[in-house]
């Protein structure tokens, strides 16, 4: 866009990209970061890896088929130039590395995209993009997916031993849903609701730990397409009056075909919660308890009870929510949002209610009492309206939730 545009970004918080404009300007500041050659960890560093992960994002939804894999990029030009391996030296460093890089076990650092830019003239916009690296299951990295955390979590039964083989291992964790692969191979019909990088290795074990659990379910019945609507889901927000409103709402959803899966989640993925629709007779609502208040588990719930009701048999198989971030410009994201508030605190019986304009218990317990829900969700409606989230504190720390799912893992 130019200088201005590019000035601007580095003055203003980063945010997601919504226009072509924002994109050519990021694109812009990407260029002008990559000749500063920054630190990782430096501020710039830090600002080079969320605007690459912006600029992905947005290349996801507006032409997600423009950009190829980086490493699929470089062996083309190698291709096109008939290159051999040794070529790339110059550019990435050594053999070994290079056959790291190619085998995607190592991934390219600024250095190697400046160089790569310059003398094979791949655009760094390309080799910025993130690589698939699931996309061979022989080449895969298995270091670098989280295993001290999933031996905390027990998905190995047990501790692992110095000689443990880690391929064979991580291959037998994922044995039930084939491979990694399985889930990563799906992204073109994935929708993230997050301006923060992902750990990817960490979500796709996640992804499958969660699995794993909803395939242990025994169902009575199976989901049946357009049953989940708004006065489905304000039955379900009409059990948080009870004491364990949380768990009847998982029984409850389990005798419609709807699995709700309880899976902590890990870090660097900042997730809340997810839905997952890759069995059709029994898509898989999964939450991740980060925030313990009742008001954060209601709204998750109903978040992606409304994926269920909106999108299912659309074209998506995973949504993943990070429900602190308010920047989203999804429009299946709005929608899922709108619905949820919705089933929980309808919009005609906020309009009229004190509580709208007066932050007060009183008014809470009072609108609480006619819908027929928890008070915390009404205080929660009410600290989120008014951006006023130091108000009715003593409503919100009443009750937790984790407590109801003992047999979880909770970090401290």
């Amino acid at each position: 866009m130019g200088n201005k545009l590019g000035k601007k970004f580095m003055k203003t918080i980063i945010k997601v990209l919504k226009t072509e404009e924002d994109y050519n300007a990021a694109l812009k500041l990407i260029e002008e970061l990559i000749n500063k050659d920054p630190d990782p960890n430096s501020e710039d560093g830090e600002k080079l890896n969320l605007l690459a992960t912006l600029v992905q994002d947005y290349e996801s939804k507006e032409f997600p088929e423009s950009l190829p894999d980086p490493i699929d990029a470089i062996k083309f030009r190698m291709e096109q130039q008939n290159l051999k391996p040794k070529d790339l030296v110059p550019y990435i460093g050594s053999r070994s590395k290079v056959s790291e890089v190619l085998s995607r076990k190592r991934p390219l650092t600024i250095d190697m995209i400046r160089a790569l830019e310059k003398g094979l003239g791949i655009p760094a916009k390309v080799l910025l993009k993130e690589t698939d690296d699931f996309r061979n299951a022989d080449n895969l990295a298995w270091s670098r997916f989280p295993l001290k955390e999933m031996e905390k979590r027990g998905y190995f039964g047990g501790k692992l031993s110095k000689e443990i083989n880690i391929k064979a291992l991580m291959e037998n964790f994922f044995r039930p849903v084939e491979s990694p692969a399985h889930f990563l191979g799906m992204l073109r019909k994935t929708n993230y609701r997050s301006t923060r990088p992902m750990d990817k290795h960490a979500l796709v074990v996640w992804s499958t730990a969660v699995v794993k659990k909803a395939k242990k379910i025994k169902f009575s019945t199976a989901f049946k397409i357009g049953s989940v609507d708004l006065l489905f889901m304000q039955k379900v927000a009409q059990l948080s009056v009870q004491k364990n409103g949380p768990v009847l709402a998982q029984e409850y959803l389990k005798k419609h075909g709807i699995a709700m899966i309880i899976e902590p989640h890990f870090p660097q993925t900042y997730l809340d919660g997810a839905t997952i629709m890759i069995d059709k007779k029994h898509p898989v609502i999964a939450l991740t308890l980060r925030h313990d208040r009742l008001d954060n588990f209601w709204f998750n719930l109903m978040h992606e009870l409304a994926h269920v009701s909106l999108h299912f048999n659309q074209n998506f198989y995973f949504f993943y929510d990070d429900l602190d971030n308010s920047d989203s410009v999804s429009k299946e994201e709005e929608d899922a949002d709108k619905l949820a508030g919705e089933s929980l605190v309808p919009s005609s019986k906020w309009e009229v209610s004190p509580a709208k304009l007066i932050p007060s218990a009183m008014a809470a317990k009072s609108l609480a009492k006619e819908i027929g829900v928890h008070i915390a969700i009404v205080a929660g409606k009410i600290r989120y309206e008014g951006s006023k989230y130091v108000y009715l504190n003593k409503i919100m720390k009443q009750e937790t939730v984790r407590k109801y799912f003992p047999d979880e893992k909770w970090a401290n």
